[in-house]
């Protein structure tokens, strides 16, 4: 959270007891966002938590001292990062992966074209509108996978700050809430089959709970297969946030003074071990070692861990940060996922999915 300059230090101890106040604090509210969420699912409780996290966290800065700021700081950093890092290793028990293959040869390029399109376009148009390359990842990474869960796998990687992630939160978030409600009449002008409209929910659509919804509305066969697109999907976070590490690792040498020809690490130093457990918790999974009877359990304790996370980053939020970026970031999700889309209808006629 941050702080001005005159806020005195916590002691940097070390002990649980300087993270008790803050953690606490995170869950507490998390945990009503979580209500929120189960609510209304198109929400999902870590949007909620990070909107709720905002507002509370301006609220504190108004009324308490700076010592109380300080204070909460230590067990915030801790839900922010570790616990994020927790998260992203459990969203691994939903996946198998033998779930590629389940979702065939003809899903896979409009998938992967989608991703593709998004992250050039990203990167490109970023660049020309002077967005931030902070922001940049966090939208360009939302948009082209999966959402929140991706922002936060990429965000201790690139070791983003509370205010970009919020605002790429809400960014993915808006156009989450647009496809919900213009995707199934979309489908139904185009004359989509069942499956079709699946195939795009689940690569045009981000977060989960978003998915469910924009295809449970046109049908029960699209909302199955939608899921299976959706989760092989999220398998794109691996390659993703191993390449950012890369990326951060070299930007990092360079910034050392270290130059181009200083030795390279090996490439397994540089994926992190949240990461890691992702691989190994989804290897057992499709090897049959975590019962079937754990996945919902695991996958709600994923939910719940992401969403204590962002609401510490809601609370750790610089909201003068978030006015002063403006709204060429919205425009700039706005516009990725519109190539998203098109250019999912685009290789969906391509290859006679449409």
């Amino acid at each position: 959270m941050s702080t001005d300059r005159s806020a005195p230090a916590v002691p940097a101890t070390g002990t649980w007891r300087t993270k008790v106040p803050g953690l606490a604090l995170a869950v507490a509210l998390a945990l009503v966002a979580t209500a929120v969420g189960a609510a209304v699912p198109v929400v999902g409780g870590p949007v909620a938590g990070v909107v709720l996290g905002v507002l509370v966290g301006v609220l504190v800065r108004r009324r308490t001292e700076a010592a109380t700021v300080a204070t909460l700081s230590p067990g915030l950093r801790l839900a922010s990062k570790l616990v994020l890092q927790v998260a992203v290793v459990l969203l691994g028990a939903r996946l198998s992966l033998a779930q590629v293959a389940q979702v065939g040869l003809d899903s896979l390029p409009v998938m992967l074209g989608t991703v593709i399109v998004c992250l050039v376009a990203a990167t490109a148009l970023g660049q020309v509108l002077g967005i931030d390359r902070e922001l940049r990842v966090l939208i360009g990474t939302g948009t082209a996978i999966c959402g929140a869960s991706a922002i936060a796998a990429v965000t201790p990687v690139v070791r983003a700050s509370g205010s970009n992630v919020a605002y790429a939160l809400s960014t993915v978030f808006a156009f989450n809430i647009a496809a919900v409600l213009l995707f199934p009449p979309l489908g139904q002008l185009l004359g989509m089959e069942q499956e079709a409209f699946g195939l795009l929910a689940g690569t045009a659509v981000n977060d989960t709970s978003s998915v469910v919804a924009a295809a449970t509305t046109f049908g029960s066969e699209a909302a199955d297969h939608a899921v299976v697109v959706k989760l092989v999907r999220t398998l794109l976070i691996i390659p993703i946030v191993i390449g950012l590490a890369v990326l951060v690792a070299r930007r990092d040498r360079l910034a050392a003074g270290d130059g181009a020809g200083a030795p390279r690490p090996a490439v397994w130093r540089l994926v992190p071990w949240f990461l890691v457990g992702f691989l190994l918790l989804a290897t057992l999974n499709s090897i049959g070692l975590v019962p079937g009877a754990w996945h919902d359990a695991l996958a709600t304790a994923a939910t719940v861990l992401i969403t204590v996370a962002l609401t510490a980053i809601g609370l750790s939020t610089d909201v003068p940060a978030l006015r002063a970026a403006g709204l060429k970031p919205l425009a700039f999700g706005g516009i990725l996922w519109l190539l998203v889309t098109l250019s999912a209808l685009g290789l969906m006629a391509l290859t006679g999915a449409l």
